[in-house]
């Protein structure tokens, strides 16, 4: 809180992630997420040291690959929910013909997986492998698919998606704004064969059926600052820092109420041996923590395979697996006499950080991954760390 002084007690580093004290490792116990205040503590074994974990705050991971039966459903399987966001999972092959409209809120879909046609009223937008959609509340549209298409959805409930404030990095930082595509207006006329089109209206998540004898997207121009949006993982330029870790808040690339929405792309680690290359221990105190994994190599994981889903609620640490850690001390010793290359993070995955504790929907236990919580067990836990 505001004019509360920085003590320090006892052994610790001076610059927080950067030269711990030997045989230590470092957590942070913050409020706000990584905006509010917080301390470090120094610890001599790693806070996700344990020998079991039982309970509803037990951390837990999915797998969308195992979506069965659920293929051109017309909304989204839901895997984690509140009152504020609800987190699901799409899944196309053929597409289908009705065009639907969330009245709940804005919907953000996630290409993981294929191509085709965001077909709108304000004109079609066409996505490709890791876009970012954003659908306005109460937008009519309908996908439109050139081959199987997986979303992973996020719905803002009462809500809006916004960009973040960059505060002094300047509102280019991250992308410009100027990356960010809409539709041209393109209006469609009903073909011959074609006598009805079909709405389905979402609200308080039960649908409305309408029925048109013409064909929904006939909008022959628009104008205003709502509109459907399109962005590329690839066009996200990350912010870095060669001698210091960033929290994941600075990866932040959408907002809503009670939840952000940040992106983590492919960028270099830090190179100064005394910095942290991993993410650092940290305990979730006001954010429950989930994680879609698209593509590359998960640094700070073990067992996570593209499309996988983390569920990290509020209360259980969490930070690097032991064979990240062992990976990382590699890499720095080589670091440290010159014949390491510079590391990568090769990754894009998507993080959401929420307010209220998310509750797993119906179809989440059957995705779930069997003892993900224990993979961040020592293998010896007789010896501190190096």
């Amino acid at each position: 809180m505001e004019g509360v002084p920085q003590w320090v007690r006892g052994v610790t580093s001076r610059q927080a992630h950067v030269g711990l004290p030997p045989g230590t490792v470092e957590e942070e116990h913050g409020r706000s997420g990584f905006y509010g205040p917080a301390s470090h503590l120094y610890r001599r074994h790693p806070p996700t040291a344990w020998t079991s974990v039982e309970g509803p705050a037990v951390h837990r991971a999915y797998d969308t690959g195992r979506l069965v039966g659920a293929t051109d459903d017309l909304w989204p399987t839901l895997l984690l929910g509140n009152e504020q966001v609800s987190i699901g999972f799409h899944r196309y092959d053929r597409g289908r013909p009705e065009f639907l409209r969330d009245a709940d809120g804005d919907e953000l879909f996630f290409v993981h997986r294929g191509s085709g046609l965001l077909r709108t009223e304000y004109g079609p937008l066409r996505y490709r492998e890791g876009d970012y959609l954003i659908v306005p509340r109460g937008t009519t549209y309908r996908f439109e698919v050139e081959g199987p298409t997986d979303l992973f959805v996020v719905e803002a409930a009462e809500s809006r998606f916004t960009l973040p404030d960059r505060g002094l990095l300047g509102r280019h930082a991250l992308f410009d704004p100027a990356m960010i595509e809409v539709p041209e207006a393109e209006a469609v006329e009903a073909g011959d064969d074609e006598e009805e089109f079909t709405v389905v209206v979402k609200r308080m998540g039960h649908g409305t059926t309408v029925r048109y004898p013409f064909h929904p997207c006939d909008v022959v121009g628009w104008k205003g600052d709502v509109a459907p949006m399109r962005l590329n993982v690839a066009d996200i330029r990350p912010v870095t820092a060669p001698r210091f870790h960033l929290p994941p808040s600075a990866h932040t690339t959408w907002v809503a109420d009670g939840f952000v929405v940040c992106t983590f792309c492919p960028r270099p680690l830090e190179d100064d041996p005394e910095a942290l290359r991993l993410p650092f221990f940290h305990r979730n105190v006001d954010y429950d923590e989930v994680i879609f994994y698209h593509r590359g190599q998960f640094f700070s994981r073990a067992g996570i395979e593209e499309g996988m889903v983390t569920f990290h609620p509020v209360g259980l640490h969490h930070g690097p697996q032991p064979g990240a850690r062992s990976r990382d001390a590699e890499a720095a010793a080589a670091a440290r006499d010159g014949s390491g290359a510079r590391r990568m993070a090769d990754e894009y995955a998507v993080m959401i950080d929420a307010r209220r504790p998310l509750e797993p929907g119906p179809a989440a236990a059957g995705l779930e991954v069997a003892e993900y919580v224990v993979s961040w067990s020592e293998p010896d836990r007789s010896a501190p760390p190096s």
